[in-house]
């Protein structure tokens, strides 16, 4: 049989191919499973066998020192290692499409009769490893988006587009762990994160196959550290926007908590499945809006305006804790901000590699990405690790034996929680996130990296103009 030929794509400008485009959706679908499995459970997971929410906050906080030191390291190993094959960024794939998964439920199935001490030193080695593979899975799978093309709205439109296939690889994370480990159903995590973990590597590893690298990388200089250090130093763009990024998605504490918050102050722990699905619907919405929008508006001037409404709906949802009704709609309304900027989040990143080759005539994507992935578990800790820090200033109890919300539900937890705790409880989900939205919006102003001198810049790195040809056609001297 004759191979499948491929359709030609809409726009003549664009370079890759649907299939290769659609197995970069269905690897962020993976991907945000295996993210979101941690992201969104762990604190849960680590409160309910048991471990002191102080102690685990701070082991998740030290293994940030391993995480500073592997994501640097990576990307100068990233952008010196050549393979045989002649690619980039596929080889690298290959390795995490493997490792993360196997990674992922070694962080969950933590003995639940060890003691504590047992517990945290299991936590802290299963997370350090876990903390590399998704270094080795996320590097380079955004840094290959600059090798399949150099088309800046399609590289924006690939970028927001994944955002929809990852929005649903969360949401199914969402609903199998809140179902599978609530009163009704009473599955372990370490359960529920083998199946995440199975169903993530067979989406994932498409990629592998189905990518091309059709513009590979021109700078074939060997970088010493100073020169490393002098390009970080000079794309201030990314500093300003990952600085932003980092106080935002950090303050972020409810997104570790849902379940808790919902057990807690709802009395059901699956109320937090009818929230994280009432504010989807809004957030895929967006996913697919969004691509059109920003052909027509600066996408740092969205993401503006998204913050801004962002912190607004968030204010509204604090007088709502007496109402689930109120509660649900309020969260609802902040989803459609909060979508925008989550599709949005990680497409500046390409522009600032760009950026960083335009003015300092180095190409390191692979530190450019490293510091996005860096950011991005440095504010996944910090979320998890602020948010158990705070539940233990307030007083929050944990009970021994416990696996499940099925096994809270016979000890009747909810009682013997401390009042002052269930209030920490509201304070940590509802409250204490503001703080990093104000923050980032104040960053965020001082990005001034405009879409349409992105493109100008990225024809110069490829050679289609000159630096004197693009100096003369950018809106601003950079």
């Amino acid at each position: 049989m004759s191979a499948k030929v491929e359709k030609p794509n809409k726009n003549p400008l664009w370079q890759t191919v649907k299939s290769e485009r659609n197995s970069y959706y269905t690897y962020f679908f993976g991907q945000n499973m295996i993210y979101n499995m941690v992201a969104s459970f762990l604190t849960t997971f680590l409160l309910l066998i048991g471990v002191d929410p102080i102690k685990s906050g701070a082991v998740m906080l030290a293994v940030k020192v391993w995480d500073a030191v592997n994501d640097a390291l990576f990307g100068v190993i990233f952008d010196k290692v050549k393979f045989k094959s002649g690619k980039k960024y596929i080889p690298w794939l290959k390795i995490a499409c493997a490792l993360t998964p196997a990674a992922t439920i070694a962080i969950f199935i933590i003995p639940n009769s060890a003691d504590e001490t047992v517990k945290l030193v299991w936590f802290a080695l299963a997370y350090i490893v876990w903390d590399t593979a998704y270094t080795l899975c996320d590097v380079p799978a955004f840094g290959i988006i600059t090798a399949m093309t150099n088309n800046i709205e399609e590289r924006n439109t690939i970028l927001s587009l994944k955002g929809v296939t990852g929005g649903i690889g969360s949401a199914l994370t969402t609903v199998l762990a809140s179902t599978l480990v609530s009163e009704d159903v009473g599955l372990s995590y370490g359960v529920v994160s083998i199946m995440i973990a199975v169903v993530a590597a067979a989406t994932m590893f498409p990629v592998c196959y189905k990518c091309e690298e059709r513009n590979p990388s021109t700078d074939e200089e060997q970088f010493t550290v100073r020169r490393m250090l002098k390009y970080l130093v000079s794309n201030k763009y990314l500093l300003i926007y990952y600085l932003g990024y980092i106080f935002f998605s950090g303050a972020q504490t409810y997104n570790s908590l849902h379940q808790i918050m919902a057990y807690y102050i709802f009395n059901d722990s699956l109320a937090s499945l009818v929230t994280s699905t009432v504010a989807a619907v809004p957030q895929l919405v967006m996913a697919l809006l969004v691509p059109k929008i920003i052909r027509k508006i600066d996408k740092m001037t969205l993401f503006r305006i998204s913050t801004i409404a962002a912190i607004v709906l968030s204010l509204a949802i604090i007088p709502t804790r007496n109402s689930f009704i109120m509660f649900t709609i309020t969260y609802m309304l902040r989803s459609i901000p909060l979508g925008i900027i989550g599709v949005l989040a990680f497409v500046f990143t390409p522009d600032c590699a760009e950026y960083g080759q335009y003015t300092t005539g180095i190409e390191a994507k692979g530190i450019t990405f490293a510091i996005q992935t860096f950011a991005v578990k440095l504010a996944a800790a910090a979320s998890g690790s602020i948010g158990l820090f705070l539940l233990g200033l307030f007083g929050y109890k944990t009970f021994d034996g416990v696996s499940s919300f099925a096994d809270l539900e016979k000890i009747n937890a909810i009682s013997q929680q401390p009042a002052e705790a269930l209030d920490g409880i509201w304070f940590t989900y509802n409250i204490f996130p503001i703080f990093g939205l104000v923050i980032a919006l104040i960053l965020w102003s001082c990005y001034k990296l405009k879409d349409k001198d992105v493109q100008i810049m990225a024809d110069c790195n490829s050679g289609k103009i000159t630096k004197e040809e693009a100096e003369q056609l950018l809106s601003r001297k950079y």
